[in-house]
Order: structure tokens, then C-alpha cells, then sequence
């Protein structure tokens, strides 16, 4: 007798909507090209030719916020103060002295966004960049936010919330899994970098930019000042490395130190006209606008 069982068929998910693999560790690779390409065609769609990247503390805050939470310590509580009230006094003091990098970080960025609207072209130049978060990334975006420019901000996914702040420009809002996709973006169209005083994240992304200009990756000209002398110079002393003979002695010339928001902005300005708004060598003009990295 002839088997009358019933055979049915269900189609198959196409791969690209496939949920499970795309989010699972086969689909990694998908994941890691959407992180370069969609950023790409927003960069595209926005007409972001290049950007000057900013990097400092997330945890400083604006004049105002400090000292308002010195005064909000300094309120007679009606109660014993908490046992750890002298330690947060100190820091919420130490909070009011370190607000000058924010306040500097607005005004530079307000600075150098004005003078950018005034360039000739349809492409935005030189758009104020940011990790995306509180503190200097806040102080840039929002300096530039102020002075009417785009502004970008290149958040990061972590286990705990970092919200990206609100001056970022909606349309340039991105948000990353993979930290080193992030430093791809930070770099890739980079025509300067100011670093403000920061902690392990700040160092990391500052050296990363150092070892590309060092190893001659980067194929471009790129201008790194480092805001705040005084601190810089007592967090690295890069002439012990050139004296051991780890680094080149002119390795100690990949940046240069600022102390005020004028004097950078003079340098920048100066750097960015001279580097990339005169005429490019005959051997770099056909290369892509986008394309600022070596491969």
C-alpha cells in the first residue's frame, strides 16, 4: 500500500532576516561591516567631509553643576553629616577646580564650529567630534551645538547606562558594540585631535592615534594638542621613552601643548588651512574624500 503521509514545507528565513544568526557569533562578521557601512552612509547622506575629534573626562562637569553641588553639601542638613561628608566635599571642590577644562572645551569647540560655517563648499569641514557622552564630550558638543554646526557624537554600548548627552545632532548620533569599530570612526576622518585632561579611556585613544602618526598609518596630516600643560606633563614623560631609545627622539613632536582656547583654536585653524584647505600634492587629489586612512 502506498504511504499516504502528508509531506508540508515551510519556507526558510532569508539569511539577512535571519534573527538568531545574525545576532548570533556566526553572524559577528555581518555585525562588524554594518558597523563601518552605516555609519558611512550617514557620514554620506549629512555631507561630513571630516571632523576634529575631542577627547576627555566623562566626569567633568560644567561650573554651574559644580558649584551648585558644593552648595547643596555645604546646606545645613539637620542631621550628623554622613560618615564620607569630608570626602565628598573634596571631591565635589575638586569638581568646581576641574570645570575650567569643561567651560575651555565649549569655547573651543564654539570657536572653531563658527569659523568652519564660513568655509566655502556644500560639504561640512572640520565637524566637532565626540565620544558621546557626559563630561568634555558633552562641553564639545555642546559648544558647537551653540554656535549652530553639526556635531557628532560616537557613543559606545556598555553594561552600564551612558547616555549620549543632548547636543549631539540627532541625524549624527551613533551608538557602537565594538570598541575598536568606534576608533576606526574616531580616526578615519579625523583632521585633529584635542585631548583634555582624562583617565585610562582618554590615554587609550590618544596613543592609538600617536602609534598610527609614529607607524605612518595615517594618510593625512594630523594635528594633536594636548589642553593642559601642567596636567599632561605630569601624566606622561615621553622623554624617558625617547632616552631609553623605545621611541625616536622626534617621536616627542607628535602633539603639541595648549593652555587656552584661543591659542588652540590659532593653532588648529593655522594647521587645518595650511594641511588640508590649500591645494593637496598632484599624488593626493584624486584620492576618495572619505577614504583618510592607508589600507
Amino acid at each position: 500500500m502506498a504511504d499516504q503521509t502528508k509531506l508540508t514545507s515551510t519556507r526558510s528565513p532569508l539569511a539577512y532576516e535571519n534573527d538568531a544568526f545574525l545576532k548570533g557569533p556566526d553572524g559577528r562578521p555581518l555585525r562588524i561591516l554594518a558597523e563601518y557601512t552605516e555609519p558611512l552612509a550617514r557620514f554620506r547622506r549629512e555631507k561630513i567631509q571630516d571632523t576634529v575629534v575631542f577627547f576627555g573626562s566623562a566626569r567633568f562637569r560644567s561650573l554651574s553643576s559644580a558649584e551648585e553641588a558644593v552648595e547643596l553639601l555645604a546646606r545645613p542638613g539637620g542631621s550628623e553629616p554622613a560618615p564620607d561628608h569630608e570626602q565628598r566635599a573634596h571631591r565635589a571642590q575638586r569638581a568646581v577646580d576641574m570645570a575650567h577644562y569643561y567651560e575651555d572645551a565649549r569655547s573651543l569647540a564654539h570657536m572653531l564650529t563658527d569659523w568652519t560655517r564660513t568655509l566655502p563648499g556644500k560639504r561640512h569641514r572640520f565637524v566637532v567630534t565626540t565620544g558621546g557622552g557626559p563630561g568634555i564630550m558633552e562641553a564639545a558638543n555642546r559648544g558647537a551645538h551653540e554656535a549652530g554646526g553639526k556635531t557628532i557624537g560616537l557613543n559606545i554600548a556598555l553594561p552600564f547606562e551612558q547616555v549620549p548627552n543632548p547636543y549631539i545632532t540627532p541625524q549624527l548620533n551613533f551608538e557602537f558594540h565594538y570598541f575598536f569599530m568606534r576608533k576606526l570612526w574616531f580616526a578615519y576622518l579625523a583632521k585633529a585631535l584635542v585631548v583634555f585632561p582624562g583617565g585610562f579611556g582618554t590615554l587609550d585613544e590618544l596613543f592609538e592615534i600617536l602609534t598610527l602618526a609614529q607607524t605612518e598609518k595615517l594618510a593625512k596630516k594630523m594635528n594633536v594638542l594636548l589642553y593642559g600643560e601642567e596636567y599632561w606633563r605630569r601624566v606622561l614623560n615621553l622623554e624617558v621613552l625617547a632616552d631609553a631609545g623605545t621611541i625616536a627622539p622626534q617621536d616627542v613632536n607628535l602633539f603639541q601643548f595648549v593652555d587656552t582656547p584661543e591659542a588652540a583654536f590659532a593653532q588648529l585653524k593655522e594647521s587645518l588651512i595650511r594641511d588640508h584647505l590649500q591645494s593637496p600634492p598632484q599624488a593626493q587629489r584624486h584620492q576618495p574624500e572619505i577614504a583618510t586612512t592607508r589600507r
